[in-house]
């Protein structure tokens, strides 16, 4: 195949795979959107409201301005097209132009056929998969000063950078490395301290983070983090088995290195979410476009090893198409005939959407909204600013989204109790969306004390599913 009719194949499946979720907004992604609308209004992320991620995350949604729908779906194909583009580079320079095409549709499949929720969305770890990228093929072509500049970009994205940063040491320039580095995190900082945002960069994102990776969740433990990678190495087994397979023959040892480097970063405080395994995927798609490239090269049609990979590998691929395809369309014919998505797994998008609109119909400009739960879709959707610094309930319950639905233990219940007193002393928003509260009963907005008169000032203004939607009695 020619190099422009690979790409043109490899960029028309990504997108109609992002198409296919026009429609649908994911955990994650809805949060970085939010985010980003709030800096459309005016807002900087930590001084002026709670964000508890690294800037680059919604700087990347402002480059489309935060909108959804195709605008969305089309920036989140760019991104892995573009990601595959580095693959190809990077294998390219390493063997030759089949290594990285090989390598290029191993990253691309892995971002189609796998669970949506740490697939689609471009949060952090997903972001992260360019810069990693990036600067191990930069630390390889011992250009450290960039490598490092570019572990810095990816250390804007999530802490785990420090991983890539890691991996880059393998190739030596370990002082331009840490320039580079220290360089783009410092003016970072600068910029923070000029915005009088630092501070609360520091308790957002580092302390929230470091009390949510100390308090894991009970059912967080090494078998079960075990099995979670396992059960991503199943659904990966293609790519495990060329990847292995040139690991036996060659035994790379930076390469190898690389990824064992990268395995330790997907478990990091025993939380091992699905999206987390995204930072195996560059490593695993440079080794395995090698290992392709030899499996399917003509002069080993007639090794029975090779032989007998071939079809392992062939089964492995069918596995996650079969699992995780019918999604696709299921989604697409929804669309196609203009009605909404029953699967269950977009069922509380749907309610938010649901939720937005009863919020639309009585909105007037300037009005503004809080969200009890993790509901930022609802945000994405109205595109409403925040009344004050908090806007969602996980600084005031100290319970992290991903685990709010199962749990009342907060991470730190004195810092979430001086969170509530701030947060009732704050402008009141018109809008209260509760999304939380019948999901689970112990985190009821109605059972906090120091929220009781304020909530007291709230009338319903409608149900959309079990979402409840206040509004300012005096402001109707």
């Amino acid at each position: 195949m020619s190099r422009a009719g690979f790409w043109t194949c490899l960029s028309g499946i990504v997108l109609l795979s992002r198409l296919s979720h026009i429609n649908v907004l994911w955990a994650d992604e809805d949060y970085h959107l939010a985010a980003a609308i709030q800096v459309l209004h005016g807002k900087l992320p930590y001084r002026d409201f709670w964000y508890d991620k690294p800037p680059l995350n919604l700087a990347f949604y402002l480059l489309f301005g935060a909108h959804t729908g195709i605008a969305l779906r089309l920036a989140d194909s760019l991104f892995v097209v573009a990601c595959c583009v580095l693959a190809y580079r990077f294998a390219s320079a390493l063997w030759s132009r089949r290594e990285g095409m090989f390598a290029a549709s191993a990253l691309a499949f892995s971002l189609i056929f796998y669970m949506p929720p740490a697939n689609i969305p471009l949060e952090p770890d997903t972001l992260m998969i360019a810069p990693h990228l990036a600067a191990m093929y930069f630390a390889w072509r011992r250009k450290p000063l960039a490598a490092g500049a570019l572990a810095g970009i990816a250390f804007l994205l999530t802490p785990k950078a420090l991983f890539v940063l890691a991996s880059c040491v393998l190739f030596g320039g370990l002082a331009w490395l840490a320039l580079g580095f220290v360089g783009v995190s410092l003016a970072a900082a600068v910029w923070l301290a000029s915005n009088h945002a630092l501070a609360s960069y520091w308790e957002q994102v580092w302390r929230w983070g470091f009390q949510y990776i100390g308090a894991s969740p009970s059912n967080a433990s090494l078998t079960a983090g075990i099995a979670s990678l396992l059960g991503w190495f199943g659904f990966h087994a293609a790519l495990c088995i060329a990847a292995a397979w040139y690991i036996f023959r060659e035994k790379p040892p930076r390469l190898l290195e690389w990824f064992l480097i990268s395995l330790l970063g997907t478990g990091l405080g025993f939380h091992f979410a699905p999206r987390y395994m995204n930072q195996l995927l560059p490593p695993l798609a440079i080794l395995s476009g090698c290992g392709l490239a030899q499996l399917f090269a003509s002069n080993q049609r007639h090794a029975p090893a090779v032989i007998v990979l071939r079809v392992l590998i062939a089964g492995s691929l069918i596995v996650p198409i079969v699992r995780f395809g019918p999604s696709y369309i299921e989604l697409a014919m929804d669309d196609l005939a203009r009605r909404g998505h029953s699967w269950r797994d977009v069922a509380m998008d749907q309610e938010s959407r649901a939720a937005a609109r009863i919020v639309e119909s009585a909105a007037r400009p300037d009005d503004t909204i809080f969200i009890w739960g993790y509901r930022p879709d609802v945000i994405a959707y109205t595109r409403l600013p925040f009344a004050g610094k908090f806007w969602d309930s996980q600084p005031l319950t100290g319970v992290p989204a991903d685990r709010h639905l199962s749990t009342d233990v907060p991470v730190s219940a004195e810092w979430a109790r001086a969170n509530r007193l701030d947060f009732v002393r704050s402008p009141m928003p018109v809008f209260v969306v509760d999304g939380l509260s019948h999901y689970n009963p112990s985190l009821d907005i109605h059972r906090f004390p120091d929220l009781a008169d304020w909530m007291r000032q709230y009338c319903e203004l409608g149900k959309a599913g079990e979402t409840t939607v206040y509004r300012l009695c005096s402001d109707r």
